[in-house]
This record gives C-alpha cells, sequence and structure tokens, in this order.
C-alpha cells in the first residue's frame, strides 16, 4: 500500500475511540437486556464487530501492527430469532464436508463391500469402484454405513474431516410426507434456527456453539 492511502494517525486515532464507545454501548445493551434474543444486544455485538474490523484494519495499515484479540463478524452470528415460542416439530440440518484423502483405502472399502455381499445393489457398485471409481465408491460407502458412523471412522475410509455444521431449526408443524425431498435445504431460514453447532479448523478444532442464541 502507498504511503498516499494509508490511513493518518488522526483516522487510526478516531478509529481507536469508535472501538472504545461501542464497547460502552455494548456493555450498557447487555446490562439493561430484556431477554436472550434482544435487538439491542445484537445490534450492540455488530457494531462492535464493525468498529473492531475497522480499527485492525487501519491500525495495520498504518503501522503494520494488529489486535490481540478477535471480534467475530455479523456473517458469524445468527439474526434474532423470528420463530414459535412453543415449536410443534423441529428440522435438524447437516452437512459434513470430507476430502478424499486416501484414494486406495477408500477404493479397498467399497471392494470389501462388494465381498461380503456380491449379489447386493451396494456389492455391484462396489465392483466397479474396485476398477479404479472413486464416484462408485463413494456411493457404495454411504450407501452402507450411516452418516454419523462415516463421521466416527472417516479415516479407516480414507477421508478426512473438512467444516461440519448442524442447525436445529423450530417449524409450526411436521411437513407432509415428501413434502421438501425435492428441494431439503431451500426453505431454511437462519431466524428460526434454535441452536447451531459449528466444527472448523478455523476454531482451532474445538466445537463452536451457537446455542440458545448466543454467539462464541
Amino acid at each position: 500500500m502507498s504511503d498516499a492511502a494509508q490511513p493518518t494517525a488522526a483516522e487510526v486515532r478516531a478509529a481507536a475511540e469508535a472501538v472504545k464507545a461501542a464497547l460502552d454501548r455494548h456493555l450498557e445493551a447487555v446490562e439493561h437486556r430484556t431477554g436472550d434474543d434482544d435487538p439491542a444486544v445484537y445490534d450492540a455485538f455488530n457494531e462492535l464487530a464493525a468498529a473492531a474490523e475497522v480499527y485492525d484494519e487501519q491500525l495495520y495499515d498504518r503501522y503494520d501492527e494488529v489486535t490481540p484479540f478477535e471480534i467475530p463478524a455479523s456473517d458469524d452470528s445468527l439474526p434474532p430469532y423470528t420463530g414459535p415460542e412453543e415449536p410443534n416439530a423441529v428440522s435438524v440440518l447437516i452437512r459434513r464436508d470430507y476430502a478424499v484423502a486416501q484414494t486406495q483405502r477408500l477404493l479397498a472399502q467399497a471392494q470389501r463391500i462388494a465381498d461380503l455381499d456380491p449379489d447386493s445393489d451396494e456389492g455391484s457398485a462396489a465392483a466397479g469402484a474396485g476398477g479404479g471409481s472413486v464416484h462408485a465408491a463413494i456411493g457404495v460407502l454411504f450407501g452402507e454405513y450411516e452418516p454419523d458412523e462415516i463421521a466416527s471412522r472417516h479415516k479407516e475410509f480414507g477421508l478426512e474431516e473438512g467444516d461440519s455444521t448442524l442447525w436445529v431449526t423450530a417449524t409450526e408443524d411436521l411437513p407432509e410426507p415428501g413434502e421438501w425431498l425435492t428441494a431439503p435445504f431451500e426453505q431454511a431460514d437462519p431466524q428460526r434456527v434454535v441452536c447451531r453447532f459449528d466444527v472448523s479448523s478455523v476454531f482451532d478444532d474445538e466445537l463452536h456453539e451457537v446455542g440458545g442464541r448466543e454467539e462464541a
């Protein structure tokens, strides 16, 4: 960055003062919160996050220095809950990402399934996987095992964990059978999330929880 584009010392100082003011507003909102879903606390949290981000960027641009803390951006938190207070049903939405880390191990596991039951549909697909089809092997693996078992045994199957998330959303009533199967995730509404659990390497492999409308 050129000197002309760098923020001035006065601008960095103003950004620091903005963080101090945002901290005071956040504390005041928390002290006077009216409940777990108080929008004033949510707004103050986002204002503090935005002010801290500006200060961090300007401090780095001007002095090549960083802050010793990190406030999650507003995109990492849930919006205010607007779902039913007493939901009659819940939907659980899960996403888990995996990298194919050991292709031969994955193919070998698919072939093992074929050897155990060569007459089954999974066995027929696994036989093709044994010829080198990763696509078929993945289908065999997820057709044979429950997702939770794959998650707990992923290394055995040559997979490496990526990010994962679980959302529990509140609904008025249980949908009719087959109602959403053509587009299962289309109606996912963050404002109806009762609790959310995220796992990612950005959290140092620890569970990051937003439960009961609380930001970690």
